[in-house]
């Protein structure tokens, strides 16, 4: 996907949380649920106002750092081979901030739920598809598996995002899974996500050893 089409789709992403915030402003309570335990039980609070407009923000300063990052890296014309698959990832990564932002929104209406198990399948979506961002991803100091032996030496940074790439598909599929298996799931979840994190540096630097002698 083309840079100018992703900021529009990102804007009106933005634009729309926004709206959906001002139009609930009133109706929420003056102190609202922002953070929940393992156990989906509220353990922090902000007030209304920061509560609507904390997000909106956050995810407007996320999207301008992914969208400075190619221009900035020394290995940008490698950024550039992928940068279609990137701009994806970077919607993404901006309708999962609003989808959670709207979340909250609606549990402090009043809807309660659990918010873990509403987390999962977006969580799951991400991972899988950093997976395939990680098979297109080429060298560079800021996006992919950035260990010291991967950024020495472009085999070894091609061969552990080969690896990484399938682990984190794996992961987020086997996350979508772990919604049927009630609180355990969120646990099963998160060994998935840290193997899949882990093993591609072992990996890396286990490579790294075998290739430059």
């Amino acid at each position: 996907m083309s840079t100018k089409n992703s900021l529009i789709i990102i804007a009106i992403l933005i634009i729309a949380s926004i709206i959906v915030s001002a139009g609930v402003y009133p109706q929420l309570p003056e102190q609202v649920a922002s953070h929940w335990d393992a156990n989906d039980n509220v353990n922090g609070t902000m007030p209304r106002f920061w509560g609507v407009a904390f997000a909106p923000l956050l995810t407007i300063l996320m999207a301008l750092l992914f969208m400075v990052i190619p221009g900035i890296d020394p290995l940008k014309a490698n950024i550039a081979q992928f940068r279609e698959t990137f701009n994806a990832f970077i919607i993404l990564i901006v309708a999962f901030m609003v989808y959670i932002h709207i979340l909250t929104l609606v549990y402090n209406l009043g809807y309660i739920f659990r918010i873990s198990l509403a987390m999962i399948p977006a969580l799951g979506l991400i991972f899988a598809f950093t997976g395939v961002l990680m098979g297109k991803a080429k060298r560079n100091f800021f996006i992919g598996i950035r260990t010291p032996w991967t950024l020495s030496n472009d085999e070894v940074w091609d061969k552990t995002h080969a690896l990484g790439s399938k682990l984190f598909i794996t992961a987020g599929l086997g996350s979508l899974l772990t919604i049927f298996l009630g609180e355990n799931g969120f646990w099963l979840m998160m060994a998935l996500i840290m193997s899949a994190a882990f093993v591609p540096v072992v990996y890396s630097y286990v490579l790294y050893r075998q290739i430059v002698k």
